[in-house]
């Protein structure tokens, strides 16, 4: 087929380099193989707030994802939709109790991690005014919850990663760069170097840290 063809075709992601939730998605899209278009959308400058962006998300938030005439916005909204467009339900259980089990973690990924470690990190990247102390010591009570889980398993959900995994590595991940300290989860950083893997066998998609952006702009 022709290459513009299919880049016609591809899925664009509306998405920002230091956004946890924007990650999410980009690596997803990334590991399942679907073709997308990667659109920055520069919060900075309030391109989020102009009334092109607010047409596909009211909420003025990124991810998005525009797929021909659907458009899907919210993170965990879109891990689902790319999982069920690409028929993996290796990473979408269809059966009951798989299905429940990752929507348990999507539902921790938007609550005890959006309150936790994506809050402390709010703070020191993009200035958030939040309590500090509060919101690590709810990263860390998180934390050990998810040590406490992997004690007797190697993901989130069954034997195998599933976008529940996807969901909780991306802020996670990046939690030291809002001062949560990762060092004594024994379990969880055995959890992490398997995301890890799975990060780099897709594209090595990574979100960036403030340093990588700075070098990165201070590139152009």
């Amino acid at each position: 087929m022709d290459p513009t063809i299919i880049q016609d075709l591809a899925m664009k992601l509306h998405h920002h380099p230091l956004s946890g939730h924007s990650h999410r998605a980009v690596l997803l899209a990334s590991l399942l193989n679907v073709p997308h278009e990667l659109v920055e959308v520069d919060l900075k400058a309030g391109a989020h707030k102009r009334p092109e962006f607010l047409a596909l998300n009211p909420l003025g938030q990124v991810p998005v994802l525009e797929d021909g005439g659907v458009v899907v916005a919210d993170s965990n909204a879109i891990l689902v939709y790319l999982a069920k467009k690409a028929g993996r339900t290796d990473w979408l259980p269809e059966d009951p109790c798989g299905a429940a089990a990752v929507q348990r973690w999507l539902s921790v990924a938007a609550g005890e991690v959006a309150y936790g470690p994506a809050a402390a990190r709010l703070i020191t990247v993009f200035g958030a005014k939040f309590n500090a102390d509060e919101v690590i010591g709810r990263a860390h009570t998180l934390l050990g919850r998810l040590e406490a889980h992997l004690e007797d398993a190697d993901w989130l959900v069954g034997a195998q990663p599933t976008i529940a995994d996807v969901a909780i590595y991306s802020y996670v991940a990046r939690a030291p760069e809002g001062n949560v300290d990762l060092s004594g989860y024994v379990r969880y950083d055995a959890q992490f170097r398997k995301a890890r893997e799975l990060q780099h066998q897709g594209s090595g998609i990574e979100i960036l840290s403030v340093a990588a952006l700075v070098s990165r702009c201070s590139g152009l």
